[in-house]
């Protein structure tokens, strides 16, 4: 079975809403414009696209993504990594050329499906209403979140406030940077 990692940025109080600044959010690009940037607080964000195998994506996810990071140098190897994208409304006419091979997935059920074929570990990137319904299905495996020293109040929100039983989590990495950023990596405990 194949891993699925959730990777985030995220906020004090759990908000992952436009962190590089994407349009319509009060607070957009709080990761950027709020917060020092340090080199070393980021790097497990290069870790994460030597590890990974293949990314997933929501649709709103991938048509902020999809414009930019295929000409993004730091943002190269996912060029050439298989990519899926959750959508009910998404046509083969609306993915970009640009990014190497690009699957369509229409449910939570076939993520699953995908997670039992053969391959490295699945990164997940942005995707807030998506990994939710990821989550609440137990289908992640470890999260990567950079925790960011901001309370934003209202936003998107990386966990559902589902009314389900407690999910138990392993710290197995962590570090804290001078910029107040926290690394913090869980597996999901089975």
């Amino acid at each position: 079975m194949r891993t699925l990692i959730s990777s985030a940025f995220i906020s004090l109080d759990g908000v992952v809403e436009a962190p590089g600044g994407e349009p319509g959010y009060r607070n957009s690009g709080w990761t950027f414009k709020d917060v020092e940037f340090l080199p070393e607080a980021f790097d497990i964000k290069g870790r994460e696209q030597q590890e990974a195998a293949a990314m997933l994506l929501g649709r709103v996810s991938y048509e902020a993504f999809s414009p930019v990071w295929p000409t993004m140098p730091e943002f190269a190897d996912y060029k050439v990594m298989p990519k899926y994208v959750v959508s009910t409304t998404l046509t083969e006419s609306d993915l970009v050329s640009n990014w190497g091979e690009t699957t369509i997935l229409r449910s939570i059920d076939d993520v699953a499906a995908l997670k039992e074929t053969e391959g490295g570990p699945i990164i997940l990137h942005g995707s807030a209403a998506l990994n939710q319904s990821l989550s609440d299905a137990g289908l992640i495996d470890r999260y990567h979140l950079l925790v960011f020293p901001l309370l934003l109040g209202a936003g998107k929100r990386l966990f559902s406030a589902t009314d389900r039983d407690a999910q138990k989590l392993k710290l197995v990495e962590q570090e804290a940077y001078a910029n107040g950023i926290q690394k913090n990596v869980f597996d999901v405990v089975r």
